[in-house]
Protein backbone atom coordinates (compact mmCIF):
# COMPACT_ATOMS: atom_id res chain seq x y z
CA UNK A 1 0.00 0.00 0.00
CA UNK A 2 1.65 3.17 -0.70
CA UNK A 3 0.44 6.25 0.94
CA UNK A 4 0.59 10.01 -0.78
CA UNK A 5 1.81 12.86 1.16
CA UNK A 6 0.58 15.86 0.69
CA UNK A 7 2.76 18.09 2.43
CA UNK A 8 7.01 18.03 2.12
CA UNK A 9 8.20 16.09 4.39
CA UNK A 10 11.30 17.93 6.59
CA UNK A 11 10.15 21.31 5.02
CA UNK A 12 7.89 24.18 6.25
CA UNK A 13 4.60 24.68 4.29
CA UNK A 14 6.10 28.06 3.08
CA UNK A 15 8.64 26.97 1.58
CA UNK A 16 6.70 24.86 -1.25
CA UNK A 17 4.78 28.07 -2.32
CA UNK A 18 6.97 30.16 -4.31
CA UNK A 19 5.11 33.37 -4.62
CA UNK A 20 5.80 34.25 -8.44
CA UNK A 21 3.44 37.09 -9.20
CA UNK A 22 2.82 40.53 -8.25
CA UNK A 23 -0.06 42.61 -7.63
CA UNK A 24 -2.84 43.12 -10.05
CA UNK A 25 -1.23 45.65 -12.72
CA UNK A 26 -4.71 48.00 -13.50
CA UNK A 27 -5.21 47.84 -10.09
CA UNK A 28 -1.52 49.07 -9.38
CA UNK A 29 -1.69 51.75 -12.40
CA UNK A 30 -4.85 53.20 -11.13
CA UNK A 31 -3.67 53.38 -7.34
CA UNK A 32 -0.39 55.53 -9.31
CA UNK A 33 -3.00 57.63 -10.98
CA UNK A 34 -4.30 58.31 -7.77
CA UNK A 35 -0.61 59.62 -6.64
CA UNK A 36 0.36 60.68 -10.05
CA UNK A 37 1.24 64.26 -8.36
CA UNK A 38 3.20 63.00 -6.10
CA UNK A 39 5.52 60.91 -8.17
CA UNK A 40 5.36 63.62 -10.90
CA UNK A 41 3.73 61.92 -13.72
CA UNK A 42 1.35 63.30 -16.21
CA UNK A 43 -0.74 61.29 -17.84
CA UNK A 44 0.95 61.21 -20.79
CA UNK A 45 3.91 59.60 -19.04
CA UNK A 46 1.18 57.06 -17.00
CA UNK A 47 0.04 56.45 -20.51
CA UNK A 48 3.09 54.65 -21.98
CA UNK A 49 3.34 52.76 -18.66
CA UNK A 50 0.15 51.54 -19.14
CA UNK A 51 1.09 50.26 -22.32
CA UNK A 52 4.05 48.60 -20.97
CA UNK A 53 1.69 46.92 -18.92
CA UNK A 54 -0.33 45.53 -21.54
CA UNK A 55 2.61 43.45 -23.35
CA UNK A 56 2.50 41.44 -20.09
CA UNK A 57 -0.17 38.40 -20.65
CA UNK A 58 -1.20 37.98 -17.14
CA UNK A 59 -2.93 40.05 -15.09
CA UNK A 60 -0.46 40.38 -12.36
CA UNK A 61 2.70 41.54 -12.59
CA UNK A 62 5.29 38.43 -12.38
CA UNK A 63 8.37 38.27 -11.14
CA UNK A 64 12.26 37.66 -13.15
CA UNK A 65 12.64 37.58 -16.44
CA UNK A 66 8.98 37.18 -17.16
CA UNK A 67 8.07 40.84 -15.47
CA UNK A 68 10.61 42.40 -18.53
CA UNK A 69 8.81 44.09 -21.51
CA UNK A 70 11.27 43.83 -24.39
CA UNK A 71 9.01 45.20 -27.30
CA UNK A 72 10.68 47.85 -29.75
CA UNK A 73 9.99 51.64 -29.72
CA UNK A 74 7.85 51.18 -33.20
CA UNK A 75 6.12 48.76 -31.42
CA UNK A 76 5.05 50.93 -27.93
CA UNK A 77 4.48 53.49 -30.51
CA UNK A 78 2.47 51.54 -32.69
CA UNK A 79 0.13 50.75 -29.28
CA UNK A 80 0.45 53.80 -27.91
CA UNK A 81 -1.58 55.05 -31.45
CA UNK A 82 1.47 56.52 -33.15
CA UNK A 83 2.87 58.48 -30.46
CA UNK A 84 6.47 60.22 -31.75
CA UNK A 85 9.41 58.11 -30.70
CA UNK A 86 11.53 61.35 -29.35
CA UNK A 87 8.18 61.99 -26.75
CA UNK A 88 7.95 57.91 -25.63
CA UNK A 89 11.86 58.18 -25.07
CA UNK A 90 11.38 61.39 -22.78
CA UNK A 91 8.42 59.76 -21.30
CA UNK A 92 10.41 56.05 -20.43
CA UNK A 93 13.06 58.27 -19.10
CA UNK A 94 10.71 59.87 -16.84
CA UNK A 95 9.56 56.18 -15.62
CA UNK A 96 13.15 55.34 -15.12
CA UNK A 97 14.05 58.69 -13.28
CA UNK A 98 11.67 58.05 -10.51
CA UNK A 99 12.35 54.28 -10.02
CA UNK A 100 8.97 53.06 -11.17
CA UNK A 101 10.66 50.48 -14.12
CA UNK A 102 14.51 49.73 -14.58
CA UNK A 103 16.45 49.11 -18.09
CA UNK A 104 17.86 45.69 -18.24
CA UNK A 105 19.55 46.38 -21.12
CA UNK A 106 21.80 43.49 -23.25
CA UNK A 107 25.24 43.98 -24.75
CA UNK A 108 24.27 45.69 -27.51
CA UNK A 109 21.29 47.37 -26.31
CA UNK A 110 18.83 45.79 -28.10
CA UNK A 111 15.43 44.09 -26.28
CA UNK A 112 14.90 40.85 -26.91
CA UNK A 113 14.07 37.57 -25.22
CA UNK A 114 15.43 33.72 -25.05
CA UNK A 115 12.95 30.86 -24.14
CA UNK A 116 13.63 27.67 -22.60
CA UNK A 117 10.54 24.87 -21.91
CA UNK A 118 8.33 27.32 -23.13
CA UNK A 119 9.26 29.82 -20.52
CA UNK A 120 11.06 33.55 -21.18
CA UNK A 121 14.45 32.46 -19.36
CA UNK A 122 16.48 35.80 -20.38
CA UNK A 123 15.11 38.99 -21.52
CA UNK A 124 16.65 42.49 -21.63
CA UNK A 125 13.74 45.44 -22.19
CA UNK A 126 12.16 47.44 -19.44
CA UNK A 127 12.42 45.74 -15.79
CA UNK A 128 8.58 46.25 -14.06
CA UNK A 129 10.15 44.56 -10.62
CA UNK A 130 10.37 48.03 -9.01
CA UNK A 131 7.40 48.82 -9.70
CA UNK A 132 6.24 45.63 -7.58
CA UNK A 133 9.09 46.80 -5.17
CA UNK A 134 7.22 49.78 -4.54
CA UNK A 135 3.47 48.98 -4.30
CA UNK A 136 2.94 49.73 -0.69
CA UNK A 137 4.45 52.88 -1.30
CA UNK A 138 1.85 53.54 -4.02
CA UNK A 139 -0.96 52.45 -2.02
CA UNK A 140 0.03 54.68 0.87
CA UNK A 141 0.69 57.83 -1.06
CA UNK A 142 -2.44 57.12 -2.75
CA UNK A 143 -4.68 57.38 0.02
CA UNK A 144 -2.73 60.37 0.89
CA UNK A 145 -3.76 61.88 -2.05
CA UNK A 146 -7.32 61.01 -1.80
CA UNK A 147 -7.19 62.46 2.11
CA UNK A 148 -5.46 65.53 0.73
CA UNK A 149 -8.35 65.84 -1.84
CA UNK A 150 -11.27 65.56 0.43
CA UNK A 151 -9.58 68.08 3.03
CA UNK A 152 -8.97 70.37 -0.12
CA UNK A 153 -12.86 69.37 -1.68
CA UNK A 154 -14.35 70.23 1.82
CA UNK A 155 -12.71 73.61 2.86
CA UNK A 156 -13.38 74.69 -1.31
CA UNK A 157 -16.83 73.53 -0.22
CA UNK A 158 -16.88 76.41 2.85
CA UNK A 159 -15.54 79.25 1.00
CA UNK A 160 -18.74 78.50 -1.63
CA UNK A 161 -20.71 79.15 1.01
CA UNK A 162 -19.15 81.88 2.73
CA UNK A 163 -19.19 84.01 -0.39
CA UNK A 164 -22.74 83.55 -1.29
CA UNK A 165 -23.38 84.25 1.89
CA UNK A 166 -20.96 87.44 1.79
CA UNK A 167 -22.73 88.30 -1.81
CA UNK A 168 -25.77 87.74 0.03
CA UNK A 169 -25.26 90.74 2.47
CA UNK A 170 -24.22 93.02 -0.45
CA UNK A 171 -20.44 93.61 0.83
CA UNK A 172 -17.09 92.44 0.23
CA UNK A 173 -17.46 92.87 -3.76
CA UNK A 174 -13.89 92.65 -4.13
CA UNK A 175 -13.18 89.80 -1.77
CA UNK A 176 -15.93 87.76 -3.35
CA UNK A 177 -14.46 88.36 -7.05
CA UNK A 178 -11.09 87.09 -5.71
CA UNK A 179 -12.69 84.20 -4.38
CA UNK A 180 -14.36 83.78 -7.59
CA UNK A 181 -11.08 83.76 -9.39
CA UNK A 182 -9.03 81.79 -6.60
CA UNK A 183 -11.92 78.94 -7.05
CA UNK A 184 -10.50 78.65 -10.71
CA UNK A 185 -7.48 77.60 -10.25
CA UNK A 186 -6.03 75.14 -8.10
CA UNK A 187 -4.70 76.58 -5.25
CA UNK A 188 -3.16 74.71 -2.50
CA UNK A 189 -4.69 74.05 1.27
CA UNK A 190 -3.01 77.23 3.17
CA UNK A 191 -3.99 79.62 -0.04
CA UNK A 192 -7.48 77.90 0.55
CA UNK A 193 -7.13 78.41 4.60
CA UNK A 194 -5.87 82.16 4.46
CA UNK A 195 -9.16 82.94 2.21
CA UNK A 196 -11.45 81.09 3.98
CA UNK A 197 -10.25 83.06 6.94
CA UNK A 198 -10.92 86.63 5.09
CA UNK A 199 -14.56 85.98 3.97
CA UNK A 200 -14.94 84.49 7.50
CA UNK A 201 -13.92 87.97 9.00
CA UNK A 202 -15.58 90.00 6.09
CA UNK A 203 -18.89 88.02 6.62
CA UNK A 204 -18.41 88.92 10.69
CA UNK A 205 -17.89 92.00 10.06
CA UNK A 206 -20.92 92.77 7.32
CA UNK A 207 -23.14 91.35 10.19
CA UNK A 208 -21.95 93.16 13.14
CA UNK A 209 -20.67 90.22 14.49
CA UNK A 210 -17.43 89.91 17.08
CA UNK A 211 -15.01 87.49 15.59
CA UNK A 212 -14.55 84.35 17.40
CA UNK A 213 -11.25 83.78 17.98
CA UNK A 214 -7.77 84.54 16.94
CA UNK A 215 -7.69 84.83 13.13
CA UNK A 216 -5.09 83.88 10.91
CA UNK A 217 -3.25 86.78 8.43
CA UNK A 218 -4.47 87.11 5.25
CA UNK A 219 -1.56 86.85 2.30
CA UNK A 220 -1.62 90.20 0.16
CA UNK A 221 -0.73 87.96 -2.43
CA UNK A 222 -4.05 86.36 -2.41
CA UNK A 223 -6.38 89.98 -2.03
CA UNK A 224 -4.65 91.63 -4.88
CA UNK A 225 -5.04 88.60 -7.02
CA UNK A 226 -1.12 87.68 -7.27
CA UNK A 227 -1.53 83.94 -7.05
CA UNK A 228 0.32 81.37 -8.62
CA UNK A 229 -1.15 78.86 -11.66
CA UNK A 230 0.61 77.08 -14.94
CA UNK A 231 0.00 78.21 -18.26
CA UNK A 232 -2.47 75.31 -18.47
CA UNK A 233 -4.57 76.97 -15.56
CA UNK A 234 -3.98 80.24 -17.00
CA UNK A 235 -5.63 78.87 -21.07
CA UNK A 236 -8.83 77.57 -18.69
CA UNK A 237 -9.33 80.56 -17.10
CA UNK A 238 -12.35 82.37 -18.04
CA UNK A 239 -13.10 85.81 -16.67
CA UNK A 240 -16.96 86.04 -15.69
CA UNK A 241 -17.48 89.75 -15.11
CA UNK A 242 -17.99 92.84 -17.32
CA UNK A 243 -16.93 96.57 -16.09
CA UNK A 244 -18.08 98.37 -18.97
CA UNK A 245 -21.30 99.91 -17.10
CA UNK A 246 -23.89 102.32 -19.02
CA UNK A 247 -22.32 105.71 -18.47
CA UNK A 248 -25.51 106.88 -16.27
CA UNK A 249 -25.31 104.27 -13.36
CA UNK A 250 -22.00 105.94 -11.53
CA UNK A 251 -24.18 109.07 -11.50
CA UNK A 252 -26.48 110.22 -8.54
CA UNK A 253 -28.45 107.85 -6.25
CA UNK A 254 -31.85 110.00 -7.00
CA UNK A 255 -34.63 108.52 -8.52
CA UNK A 256 -33.22 105.17 -7.75
CA UNK A 257 -35.54 102.53 -10.27
CA UNK A 258 -35.87 99.45 -8.49
CA UNK A 259 -38.18 98.08 -6.01
CA UNK A 260 -38.10 94.83 -3.82
CA UNK A 261 -40.48 92.06 -4.73
CA UNK A 262 -43.73 92.24 -2.25
CA UNK A 263 -46.73 90.12 -2.82
CA UNK A 264 -48.68 92.23 -0.07
CA UNK A 265 -48.70 95.05 -2.60
CA UNK A 266 -50.17 95.35 -5.74
CA UNK A 267 -48.41 95.38 -8.95
CA UNK A 268 -48.87 98.94 -10.04
CA UNK A 269 -47.11 100.33 -13.09
CA UNK A 270 -45.98 103.29 -13.66
CA UNK A 271 -45.95 104.30 -10.21
CA UNK A 272 -43.25 102.04 -9.33
CA UNK A 273 -41.19 103.13 -12.38
CA UNK A 274 -38.76 106.14 -12.52
CA UNK A 275 -39.97 105.76 -16.32
CA UNK A 276 -42.73 105.79 -18.31
CA UNK A 277 -43.92 102.59 -20.86
CA UNK A 278 -43.48 104.68 -23.80
CA UNK A 279 -39.56 105.77 -22.92
CA UNK A 280 -38.73 102.12 -22.31
CA UNK A 281 -40.31 101.24 -25.94
CA UNK A 282 -38.88 104.18 -27.85
CA UNK A 283 -35.42 103.51 -26.17
CA UNK A 284 -35.51 99.55 -27.13
CA UNK A 285 -36.27 99.28 -29.89
CA UNK A 286 -34.15 95.83 -30.48
CA UNK A 287 -36.73 94.14 -28.66
CA UNK A 288 -39.55 95.44 -31.08
CA UNK A 289 -37.68 93.96 -33.70
CA UNK A 290 -37.32 90.10 -32.40
CA UNK A 291 -41.19 91.07 -31.22
CA UNK A 292 -42.90 93.24 -33.21
CA UNK A 293 -46.58 94.42 -31.54
CA UNK A 294 -45.79 92.36 -28.16
CA UNK A 295 -45.36 95.17 -25.92
CA UNK A 296 -48.87 96.70 -24.84
CA UNK A 297 -48.50 96.77 -21.45
CA UNK A 298 -45.92 95.95 -18.70
CA UNK A 299 -46.99 92.79 -18.76
CA UNK A 300 -46.17 92.18 -22.35
CA UNK A 301 -42.92 93.67 -21.46
CA UNK A 302 -42.05 91.23 -18.35
CA UNK A 303 -43.01 88.17 -20.72
CA UNK A 304 -40.78 89.67 -23.49
CA UNK A 305 -38.06 90.06 -20.80
CA UNK A 306 -38.08 86.90 -19.83
CA UNK A 307 -37.75 85.44 -23.68
CA UNK A 308 -35.02 87.30 -23.95
CA UNK A 309 -32.52 86.64 -21.42
CA UNK A 310 -32.08 83.22 -22.42
CA UNK A 311 -31.24 84.66 -25.84
CA UNK A 312 -28.16 86.88 -24.25
CA UNK A 313 -27.36 83.51 -22.05
CA UNK A 314 -28.91 84.94 -18.89
CA UNK A 315 -29.10 81.93 -16.64
CA UNK A 316 -32.27 81.17 -14.80
CA UNK A 317 -31.26 82.16 -11.59
CA UNK A 318 -29.34 85.13 -12.40
CA UNK A 319 -32.76 86.89 -13.57
CA UNK A 320 -35.07 85.41 -10.68
CA UNK A 321 -32.85 87.37 -8.10
CA UNK A 322 -32.81 90.66 -10.34
CA UNK A 323 -36.68 90.35 -10.21
CA UNK A 324 -36.58 89.50 -6.38
CA UNK A 325 -34.35 92.35 -5.69
CA UNK A 326 -35.07 94.86 -8.82
CA UNK A 327 -38.67 94.12 -8.81
CA UNK A 328 -40.29 91.95 -12.02
CA UNK A 329 -40.71 95.48 -14.01
CA UNK A 330 -37.47 96.61 -13.44
CA UNK A 331 -35.41 93.52 -13.91
CA UNK A 332 -37.36 93.46 -17.30
CA UNK A 333 -36.52 96.76 -18.66
CA UNK A 334 -32.78 96.23 -17.64
CA UNK A 335 -33.05 93.03 -19.69
CA UNK A 336 -34.27 94.89 -22.84
CA UNK A 337 -31.56 97.73 -22.21
CA UNK A 338 -28.52 94.70 -21.97
CA UNK A 339 -29.80 93.72 -25.30
CA UNK A 340 -29.42 97.28 -26.85
CA UNK A 341 -25.77 97.13 -25.67
CA UNK A 342 -25.21 93.45 -26.64
CA UNK A 343 -22.53 94.56 -28.62
CA UNK A 344 -20.35 95.51 -26.23
CA UNK A 345 -21.41 93.26 -23.45
CA UNK A 346 -19.26 90.04 -23.18
CA UNK A 347 -21.10 89.10 -20.51
CA UNK A 348 -24.71 90.23 -19.76
CA UNK A 349 -25.20 87.20 -17.15
CA UNK A 350 -22.72 88.85 -15.29
CA UNK A 351 -23.45 92.59 -16.12
CA UNK A 352 -27.19 91.39 -14.94
CA UNK A 353 -25.92 90.17 -11.64
CA UNK A 354 -23.54 93.71 -10.72
CA UNK A 355 -26.68 95.73 -11.56
CA UNK A 356 -28.94 93.30 -8.80
CA UNK A 357 -25.75 93.69 -6.44
CA UNK A 358 -26.32 97.87 -7.00
CA UNK A 359 -30.25 98.24 -7.26
CA UNK A 360 -30.09 95.69 -3.79
CA UNK A 361 -27.36 98.35 -2.32
CA UNK A 362 -29.73 101.68 -3.38
CA UNK A 363 -27.36 101.89 -6.37
CA UNK A 364 -28.60 101.63 -9.18
CA UNK A 365 -30.89 104.07 -11.37
CA UNK A 366 -33.34 102.81 -14.26
CA UNK A 367 -34.17 106.21 -15.28
CA UNK A 368 -30.69 107.64 -16.40
CA UNK A 369 -29.85 104.26 -18.07
CA UNK A 370 -32.88 104.43 -20.30
CA UNK A 371 -32.25 107.95 -21.03
CA UNK A 372 -28.84 106.95 -21.92
CA UNK A 373 -29.91 105.11 -24.59
CA UNK A 374 -33.22 107.31 -25.62
CA UNK A 375 -30.14 109.87 -25.91
CA UNK A 376 -27.64 107.51 -27.96
CA UNK A 377 -30.67 106.59 -30.36
CA UNK A 378 -31.78 110.53 -30.88
CA UNK A 379 -28.60 111.20 -31.61
CA UNK A 380 -27.86 108.51 -34.35
CA UNK A 381 -31.27 109.53 -35.51
CA UNK A 382 -30.24 113.49 -36.30
CA UNK A 383 -27.08 112.30 -37.60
Amino acid sequence: MKNTFRTAFGRPKSATQVKCEGPDKWALLDRLTTAAEAFDLSHRTLTVLKALLSFLPNRHIPDGAAGIVFASNARLSERLHGMPESTLRRHLAQLVRVGLIARHDSPNRKRFARNQGGAIALAFGFDLAPLVVQAGMIESTAQAAEAEQERLQALRDRILVLRHALIREGCGEGLADEAGRVLRRKPDEMALSQLETALRVALENARGEEPLGETAPVSPALLTGQMSANDGENERHVQDSDKSYFDSEERGHGGVAYRTADKSEPDNSEKEQSVSFADVVDACAEARSFFPGAMRNWGDLVRVGDRIAPMLGIDPPVLNEAKRDMGAESAAVTVLCLLEKAATIRSPGAYLRRLTQMARNGAFSLGPMVSALANRRNCQLTI
